[in-house]
């Protein structure tokens, strides 16, 4: 067994504390990449607490990671000794079924394995980014461009491959009006994508604070939700609405700011249920649809692509000891735009 150093909350709702745990020795297919940086995710938050479904414990969080590859398996092709990689959201699939076959194994219909609180297809816990080091095998591992400041590569992983598959999938760019929901670590992200595709890219936010950074990440126009004359100002006025927020949110206001034919896409995960009027879809043919981070592939040209355009999310690096007050500050919504763990200081 490989022995590795964590932050790992013990039972739900636990602190996150210290924790020496174990994972496989590395197999044929497999590298050892030592940790430098992870993002830490509202999810991360979310599955500590149980928010959604029961958790596995003791649980060791994070899956935006950054690092470097430290050992190799015998049989590894595709990355060698110091390559600098990143590890997102999952950590194996089947392989073998209709989406795995086509590159989306985060949709993977038989056995998809998430980077942490999941069970590996040994039947084993998996443990994530919130430690020095992770055992992976190595198609799992993605590459990551010297030119990018790894710092700021981590939330790629999920935030980043979150907004930029659906505007990728719905063929985001120029010509359309693009309404960026919420200015958090996914929405910052969807703002700087829509953009680099030549997208017209407005920020809607409740909180008129956020206008200057909005135009500072190159927005074109900011819309203060909480002002009724602004709300109605841009009725009828979007393509596609990017809704990132994972609070509780009212659908209905935002759907009328749609044209007819427009889409409302959910990659925010709020714990209550949406609560949708007929008549808000009906008048204008609009669609609500959800999206997740896109495969394997997909997170490939995400990286590659920010690599071409010096893309990366703008972080604040925290000590791994600080972190229940990063989670404190995140909820209130006190950072601009990610904590990134410098995994250095564990």
């Amino acid at each position: 067994m490989t022995a590795l150093k964590g932050y790992a909350a013990q039972n739900p709702k636990d602190k996150l504390a210290p924790w020496d745990f174990e994972v496989r020795e590395l197999g044929p297919h497999d590298v050892l990449v030592n940790i430098m940086y992870c993002g830490v995710c509202h999810t991360d938050l979310h599955q500590i607490n149980n928010d959604w479904f029961p958790g596995i414990f003791p649980m060791v969080p994070g899956h935006e990671i950054v690092g470097e590859i430290a050992k190799v398996g015998n049989h590894v092709k595709k990355h060698k000794i110091g390559d600098c990689v990143g590890v997102g959201v999952m950590v194996d699939s089947c392989g073998g079924c209709e989406d795995c076959s086509h590159g989306h194994e985060t949709t993977c219909s038989v056995s998809p394995v998430w980077t942490y609180n999941s069970l590996g297809l040994d039947g084993k816990p998996t443990y994530g980014g919130y430690a020095n080091a992770i055992v992976i095998k190595e198609d799992f591992v993605l590459r990551v461009a010297q030119s990018l400041n790894p710092e700021g590569v981590g939330p790629l992983l999920c935030a980043g491959i979150t907004t930029y598959t659906p505007l990728k999938r719905f063929n985001v760019g120029n010509g359309h009006k693009l309404a960026v929901l919420g200015l958090g670590g996914l929405g910052h992200m969807a703002v700087k994508f829509g953009v680099a595709f030549g997208a017209e890219v407005t920020v809607l936010s409740t909180s008129s604070k956020k206008e200057q950074a909005a135009y500072k990440l190159g927005a074109h126009h900011f819309i203060n939700t909480s002002d009724q004359g602004q709300l109605d100002s841009v009725k009828g006025e979007f393509d596609f609405i990017l809704d990132t927020v994972s609070a509780p949110h009212d659908l209905n206001v935002y759907l009328q700011l749609l044209r007819s034919n427009g889409t409302h896409i959910c990659v925010g995960i709020p714990v209550e249920p949406y609560v949708i009027s007929p008549f808000s879809l009906l008048a204008g043919n609009k669609s609500i649809t959800g999206s997740g981070p896109g495969g394997l592939p997909l997170t490939q040209e995400m990286l590659d692509f920010c690599a071409e355009k010096d893309i990366t999310a703008d972080v604040e690096l925290i000590d791994i000891k600080d972190i229940h007050h990063a989670f404190e500050r995140m909820e209130r919504g006190d950072v601009l735009y990610r904590f990134v763990i410098d995994l250095a200081t564990l």
